[in-house]
Protein backbone atom coordinates (compact mmCIF):
# COMPACT_ATOMS: atom_id res chain seq x y z
CA UNK A 1 0.00 0.00 0.00
CA UNK A 2 3.07 2.40 0.87
CA UNK A 3 4.23 1.66 -2.43
CA UNK A 4 1.07 2.18 -4.04
CA UNK A 5 0.61 5.87 -2.62
CA UNK A 6 4.45 6.79 -3.34
CA UNK A 7 3.39 6.58 -7.05
CA UNK A 8 -0.27 8.31 -6.62
CA UNK A 9 -2.06 5.43 -7.62
CA UNK A 10 -4.21 5.79 -4.08
CA UNK A 11 -5.68 8.93 -3.95
CA UNK A 12 -6.40 9.16 -7.33
CA UNK A 13 -10.04 8.86 -7.44
CA UNK A 14 -10.60 4.90 -7.30
CA UNK A 15 -14.46 4.83 -6.32
CA UNK A 16 -15.27 3.02 -3.50
CA UNK A 17 -16.48 -0.84 -4.57
CA UNK A 18 -19.68 -1.29 -5.89
CA UNK A 19 -20.19 1.94 -6.77
CA UNK A 20 -20.48 2.68 -10.34
CA UNK A 21 -16.94 5.43 -11.28
CA UNK A 22 -17.14 7.28 -14.01
CA UNK A 23 -14.40 6.16 -16.47
CA UNK A 24 -11.91 8.11 -17.49
CA UNK A 25 -11.62 7.01 -20.91
CA UNK A 26 -14.35 4.35 -22.34
CA UNK A 27 -12.01 3.09 -25.58
CA UNK A 28 -8.86 1.29 -24.66
CA UNK A 29 -6.51 -0.56 -27.08
CA UNK A 30 -5.09 -3.65 -25.76
CA UNK A 31 -2.26 -5.19 -27.54
CA UNK A 32 -1.15 -9.35 -27.17
CA UNK A 33 1.38 -11.16 -28.66
CA UNK A 34 -0.36 -14.68 -29.96
CA UNK A 35 -3.75 -14.17 -28.99
CA UNK A 36 -5.16 -17.71 -29.60
CA UNK A 37 -2.44 -19.10 -26.55
CA UNK A 38 -4.02 -20.41 -23.40
CA UNK A 39 -1.10 -17.80 -22.14
CA UNK A 40 -4.06 -14.95 -22.96
CA UNK A 41 -7.23 -17.18 -22.65
CA UNK A 42 -8.81 -14.67 -19.90
CA UNK A 43 -8.27 -11.85 -22.42
CA UNK A 44 -10.16 -13.96 -24.93
CA UNK A 45 -12.78 -14.78 -22.33
CA UNK A 46 -13.24 -11.03 -21.47
CA UNK A 47 -14.02 -9.73 -24.75
CA UNK A 48 -16.35 -12.96 -26.27
CA UNK A 49 -18.04 -12.96 -23.29
CA UNK A 50 -18.94 -9.30 -23.26
CA UNK A 51 -17.08 -8.44 -19.75
CA UNK A 52 -15.03 -5.64 -20.83
CA UNK A 53 -18.71 -3.98 -21.91
CA UNK A 54 -20.58 -4.98 -18.60
CA UNK A 55 -17.79 -2.25 -17.57
CA UNK A 56 -18.62 0.43 -19.92
CA UNK A 57 -15.35 -0.36 -21.85
CA UNK A 58 -14.92 -0.56 -25.70
CA UNK A 59 -11.83 -2.43 -26.01
CA UNK A 60 -10.07 -3.69 -29.67
CA UNK A 61 -7.52 -5.92 -29.30
CA UNK A 62 -4.46 -6.31 -31.62
CA UNK A 63 -2.62 -9.22 -32.36
CA UNK A 64 1.47 -9.02 -32.98
CA UNK A 65 3.35 -12.08 -33.46
CA UNK A 66 4.67 -11.74 -30.36
CA UNK A 67 5.06 -10.38 -26.76
CA UNK A 68 7.87 -8.08 -27.79
CA UNK A 69 5.81 -6.66 -30.58
CA UNK A 70 2.77 -5.99 -28.08
CA UNK A 71 5.19 -4.01 -25.85
CA UNK A 72 6.46 -2.15 -28.84
CA UNK A 73 3.12 -1.12 -29.23
CA UNK A 74 2.17 0.18 -25.61
CA UNK A 75 5.94 1.98 -26.28
CA UNK A 76 4.65 3.58 -29.27
CA UNK A 77 1.45 4.87 -28.38
CA UNK A 78 -0.56 2.57 -30.08
CA UNK A 79 -1.95 0.77 -27.52
CA UNK A 80 -3.25 1.92 -24.02
CA UNK A 81 -2.63 -1.51 -22.19
CA UNK A 82 -0.57 -4.67 -22.80
CA UNK A 83 -1.71 -8.52 -22.23
CA UNK A 84 1.80 -9.71 -21.64
CA UNK A 85 4.66 -11.07 -19.85
CA UNK A 86 5.50 -9.82 -16.23
CA UNK A 87 8.91 -10.14 -16.88
CA UNK A 88 8.75 -6.95 -19.18
CA UNK A 89 7.68 -4.59 -16.12
CA UNK A 90 11.51 -5.25 -15.09
CA UNK A 91 13.02 -5.18 -18.01
CA UNK A 92 12.31 -2.22 -18.79
CA UNK A 93 12.94 -0.40 -15.12
CA UNK A 94 16.85 -1.51 -15.92
CA UNK A 95 16.43 1.13 -19.23
CA UNK A 96 14.27 3.45 -16.56
CA UNK A 97 10.90 3.01 -18.46
CA UNK A 98 8.68 1.99 -16.00
CA UNK A 99 5.41 0.26 -16.48
CA UNK A 100 3.38 -2.01 -13.98
CA UNK A 101 1.18 -5.14 -13.66
CA UNK A 102 -2.28 -4.73 -12.31
CA UNK A 103 -3.79 -7.56 -12.95
CA UNK A 104 -2.58 -11.47 -13.25
CA UNK A 105 -3.98 -13.50 -15.99
CA UNK A 106 -1.06 -17.07 -15.22
CA UNK A 107 0.06 -17.93 -12.34
CA UNK A 108 2.76 -20.46 -14.24
CA UNK A 109 3.71 -19.34 -17.68
CA UNK A 110 2.69 -22.62 -19.76
CA UNK A 111 5.94 -22.12 -21.80
CA UNK A 112 7.50 -25.36 -23.17
CA UNK A 113 10.99 -26.01 -24.30
CA UNK A 114 11.17 -28.64 -26.86
CA UNK A 115 13.65 -30.03 -29.10
CA UNK A 116 12.57 -31.19 -32.92
CA UNK A 117 13.04 -35.14 -33.56
CA UNK A 118 13.54 -34.54 -37.04
CA UNK A 119 16.45 -32.47 -36.93
CA UNK A 120 17.83 -33.86 -33.85
CA UNK A 121 16.48 -37.55 -33.33
CA UNK A 122 20.07 -38.37 -31.71
CA UNK A 123 19.80 -35.18 -29.25
CA UNK A 124 21.01 -36.22 -25.78
CA UNK A 125 21.98 -32.66 -23.68
CA UNK A 126 21.05 -28.48 -24.12
CA UNK A 127 24.86 -28.56 -24.70
CA UNK A 128 23.65 -30.23 -28.57
CA UNK A 129 21.69 -26.98 -29.08
CA UNK A 130 24.94 -25.20 -29.33
CA UNK A 131 25.05 -23.26 -32.70
CA UNK A 132 21.20 -24.30 -33.67
CA UNK A 133 17.95 -22.48 -34.49
CA UNK A 134 15.50 -22.14 -31.75
CA UNK A 135 12.44 -20.94 -32.50
CA UNK A 136 10.71 -18.72 -30.07
CA UNK A 137 7.05 -16.51 -30.36
CA UNK A 138 9.23 -13.18 -31.41
CA UNK A 139 12.73 -12.38 -30.23
CA UNK A 140 12.79 -11.11 -26.73
CA UNK A 141 9.10 -12.26 -26.04
CA UNK A 142 8.48 -14.21 -22.90
CA UNK A 143 9.51 -17.58 -24.59
CA UNK A 144 12.46 -16.17 -25.74
CA UNK A 145 13.39 -15.13 -21.95
CA UNK A 146 12.48 -18.56 -21.03
CA UNK A 147 14.89 -20.01 -23.46
CA UNK A 148 18.10 -17.92 -22.56
CA UNK A 149 17.27 -18.77 -18.84
CA UNK A 150 17.31 -22.45 -19.45
CA UNK A 151 20.34 -21.97 -21.78
CA UNK A 152 21.93 -20.65 -19.04
CA UNK A 153 21.61 -22.85 -16.23
CA UNK A 154 23.17 -25.13 -19.07
CA UNK A 155 26.05 -22.92 -19.55
CA UNK A 156 24.78 -21.93 -23.26
CA UNK A 157 25.38 -17.93 -23.59
CA UNK A 158 22.25 -15.99 -25.33
CA UNK A 159 25.15 -15.91 -29.06
CA UNK A 160 25.91 -19.48 -29.07
CA UNK A 161 22.30 -20.21 -30.49
CA UNK A 162 19.81 -18.28 -32.75
CA UNK A 163 16.64 -17.44 -32.16
CA UNK A 164 13.99 -17.60 -34.60
CA UNK A 165 10.94 -15.85 -34.43
CA UNK A 166 7.94 -18.44 -35.75
CA UNK A 167 4.60 -16.80 -33.70
CA UNK A 168 2.36 -19.06 -31.83
CA UNK A 169 0.17 -20.96 -34.04
CA UNK A 170 0.21 -22.21 -37.76
CA UNK A 171 3.90 -20.66 -38.40
CA UNK A 172 5.00 -22.42 -35.51
CA UNK A 173 3.91 -25.98 -36.66
CA UNK A 174 5.24 -25.22 -40.01
CA UNK A 175 8.92 -24.32 -39.21
CA UNK A 176 9.45 -27.61 -36.85
CA UNK A 177 7.89 -29.67 -39.33
CA UNK A 178 9.84 -27.78 -42.46
CA UNK A 179 13.75 -28.55 -40.25
CA UNK A 180 13.61 -24.87 -40.29
CA UNK A 181 14.14 -24.83 -36.71
CA UNK A 182 15.99 -27.18 -34.33
CA UNK A 183 14.19 -26.78 -31.27
CA UNK A 184 11.09 -24.42 -30.31
CA UNK A 185 9.79 -22.75 -27.05
CA UNK A 186 6.16 -22.29 -27.47
CA UNK A 187 3.37 -23.01 -25.34
CA UNK A 188 -0.08 -24.66 -25.78
CA UNK A 189 -2.12 -25.82 -27.82
CA UNK A 190 0.66 -25.79 -30.32
CA UNK A 191 3.25 -28.16 -28.07
CA UNK A 192 0.38 -30.59 -27.53
CA UNK A 193 -0.58 -30.93 -30.96
CA UNK A 194 3.66 -31.31 -31.45
CA UNK A 195 3.51 -33.94 -28.82
CA UNK A 196 0.81 -36.04 -29.91
CA UNK A 197 2.42 -36.61 -32.95
CA UNK A 198 6.14 -37.14 -31.36
CA UNK A 199 7.62 -34.76 -33.44
CA UNK A 200 9.18 -32.99 -30.15
CA UNK A 201 10.80 -33.97 -26.99
CA UNK A 202 10.49 -31.77 -23.83
CA UNK A 203 13.32 -30.52 -22.48
CA UNK A 204 11.81 -27.89 -20.12
CA UNK A 205 7.78 -27.47 -19.37
CA UNK A 206 6.58 -24.53 -17.44
CA UNK A 207 2.74 -26.02 -17.65
CA UNK A 208 1.94 -26.56 -14.15
CA UNK A 209 2.99 -25.21 -10.69
CA UNK A 210 5.05 -27.42 -9.49
CA UNK A 211 6.79 -27.29 -12.99
CA UNK A 212 7.46 -23.89 -12.84
CA UNK A 213 8.64 -24.08 -9.46
CA UNK A 214 10.83 -26.70 -10.25
CA UNK A 215 12.46 -24.56 -13.49
CA UNK A 216 12.87 -21.16 -11.48
CA UNK A 217 13.03 -21.93 -7.84
CA UNK A 218 9.77 -20.38 -7.15
CA UNK A 219 6.99 -18.81 -8.49
CA UNK A 220 6.68 -17.08 -11.52
CA UNK A 221 4.03 -14.64 -12.39
CA UNK A 222 3.08 -15.17 -16.23
CA UNK A 223 0.24 -13.18 -18.34
CA UNK A 224 -1.09 -9.97 -16.89
CA UNK A 225 -2.03 -6.59 -18.19
CA UNK A 226 0.02 -4.07 -17.91
CA UNK A 227 0.81 -0.36 -18.77
CA UNK A 228 2.65 2.91 -18.28
CA UNK A 229 2.65 4.08 -14.53
CA UNK A 230 1.17 7.76 -16.33
CA UNK A 231 -1.75 5.81 -17.94
CA UNK A 232 -2.90 4.31 -14.57
CA UNK A 233 -2.34 7.47 -12.45
CA UNK A 234 -4.86 8.76 -15.11
CA UNK A 235 -7.03 6.57 -15.71
CA UNK A 236 -7.54 4.62 -12.09
CA UNK A 237 -11.20 4.06 -13.21
CA UNK A 238 -10.63 2.71 -16.23
CA UNK A 239 -7.78 0.08 -15.13
CA UNK A 240 -10.31 -0.77 -12.46
CA UNK A 241 -12.74 -1.77 -15.02
CA UNK A 242 -10.46 -3.17 -17.12
CA UNK A 243 -8.88 -5.52 -13.60
CA UNK A 244 -12.54 -6.15 -13.09
CA UNK A 245 -13.36 -7.85 -16.92
CA UNK A 246 -10.14 -9.74 -15.63
CA UNK A 247 -10.83 -11.02 -12.89
CA UNK A 248 -14.63 -12.05 -14.09
CA UNK A 249 -13.13 -13.78 -16.64
CA UNK A 250 -10.78 -15.66 -14.76
CA UNK A 251 -13.40 -16.45 -12.17
CA UNK A 252 -15.55 -17.81 -15.21
CA UNK A 253 -12.91 -20.17 -16.61
CA UNK A 254 -12.58 -22.15 -13.00
CA UNK A 255 -15.96 -23.62 -13.35
CA UNK A 256 -16.61 -23.69 -17.27
CA UNK A 257 -16.87 -26.98 -18.62
CA UNK A 258 -15.41 -28.45 -22.13
CA UNK A 259 -18.52 -27.74 -23.74
CA UNK A 260 -18.81 -24.37 -22.53
CA UNK A 261 -14.99 -23.53 -23.23
CA UNK A 262 -15.66 -24.58 -26.80
CA UNK A 263 -18.79 -22.44 -27.56
CA UNK A 264 -17.03 -19.87 -26.32
CA UNK A 265 -13.36 -19.70 -27.89
CA UNK A 266 -13.17 -18.71 -31.49
CA UNK A 267 -13.05 -21.73 -34.07
CA UNK A 268 -9.53 -20.58 -35.90
CA UNK A 269 -7.99 -21.52 -31.96
CA UNK A 270 -8.72 -25.11 -32.09
CA UNK A 271 -6.39 -26.16 -34.97
CA UNK A 272 -9.04 -27.95 -36.48
CA UNK A 273 -9.13 -30.47 -33.45
CA UNK A 274 -11.52 -29.92 -30.91
CA UNK A 275 -10.37 -32.98 -28.72
CA UNK A 276 -6.58 -32.07 -28.96
CA UNK A 277 -7.84 -28.43 -28.12
CA UNK A 278 -9.43 -29.77 -24.68
CA UNK A 279 -6.59 -31.83 -24.09
CA UNK A 280 -4.29 -29.39 -23.81
CA UNK A 281 -6.44 -27.30 -21.97
CA UNK A 282 -6.42 -29.98 -18.82
CA UNK A 283 -2.88 -29.64 -18.77
CA UNK A 284 -2.67 -26.09 -18.62
CA UNK A 285 -5.65 -24.96 -16.32
CA UNK A 286 -3.91 -25.34 -13.28
CA UNK A 287 -1.62 -21.96 -14.57
CA UNK A 288 -4.62 -19.66 -14.63
CA UNK A 289 -4.93 -17.63 -11.51
CA UNK A 290 -7.73 -18.16 -9.83
CA UNK A 291 -8.31 -13.80 -8.43
CA UNK A 292 -5.70 -11.88 -10.67
CA UNK A 293 -3.90 -11.33 -7.57
CA UNK A 294 0.47 -11.47 -8.41
CA UNK A 295 2.42 -14.06 -5.68
CA UNK A 296 4.00 -12.65 -3.04
CA UNK A 297 7.45 -14.42 -4.18
CA UNK A 298 6.54 -13.57 -7.76
CA UNK A 299 8.51 -10.56 -8.41
CA UNK A 300 11.39 -11.59 -7.19
CA UNK A 301 11.69 -15.04 -8.95
CA UNK A 302 11.36 -13.27 -12.38
CA UNK A 303 13.68 -10.72 -11.24
CA UNK A 304 16.67 -13.76 -10.71
CA UNK A 305 15.38 -15.12 -13.94
CA UNK A 306 16.67 -12.22 -15.76
CA UNK A 307 19.43 -11.78 -13.77
CA UNK A 308 20.94 -15.36 -15.15
CA UNK A 309 21.14 -14.29 -18.40
CA UNK A 310 20.41 -10.61 -19.32
CA UNK A 311 23.12 -8.34 -19.12
CA UNK A 312 20.86 -5.20 -19.20
CA UNK A 313 19.41 -6.41 -15.69
CA UNK A 314 22.39 -7.59 -14.41
CA UNK A 315 23.37 -5.61 -11.49
CA UNK A 316 20.75 -2.76 -11.95
CA UNK A 317 18.66 -1.82 -8.98
CA UNK A 318 15.69 -2.40 -9.29
CA UNK A 319 12.10 -1.78 -7.29
CA UNK A 320 10.20 -4.40 -7.88
CA UNK A 321 7.49 -2.71 -5.73
CA UNK A 322 7.19 -0.84 -9.05
CA UNK A 323 6.74 -2.76 -11.19
CA UNK A 324 3.45 -4.27 -10.45
CA UNK A 325 0.36 -3.64 -7.48
CA UNK A 326 -2.64 -5.96 -6.79
CA UNK A 327 -4.76 -3.02 -5.39
CA UNK A 328 -6.83 -3.19 -8.31
CA UNK A 329 -7.20 -7.00 -8.47
CA UNK A 330 -8.11 -6.81 -4.72
CA UNK A 331 -11.32 -4.75 -5.14
CA UNK A 332 -12.31 -6.84 -8.38
CA UNK A 333 -11.79 -10.08 -6.08
CA UNK A 334 -13.56 -9.34 -3.74
CA UNK A 335 -16.54 -7.92 -6.57
CA UNK A 336 -16.56 -11.19 -8.13
CA UNK A 337 -16.02 -13.94 -5.05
Amino acid sequence: MSALAATGLIGAGVRPLHAQAKLEKTKIAIAVGGKNLFYYLPLTIAERLGYFKQEGLEVEISDFAGGSKALQALLGGSADVVSGAYEHTIALQAKNQYIRAFVLQGRAPQIVFAVSNKTMPNYKSLADLKGKKIGVTAPGSSTNIMANFVLAKAGIKPNEVAFVGVGASSGALAALRSGNIDAMVNLDPVITMLERDKEVRIVSDTRTLKETQAVFGGNMPAGCLYSTDSFIQKNPNTTQALANAMVHALRWLQTAGPSELIKTVPESYLLGDRALYLDAWSRVKEAISPDGLIPADGPATALRTLQAFDETVRGKQIDLSKTFTNEFAKKADAKYK
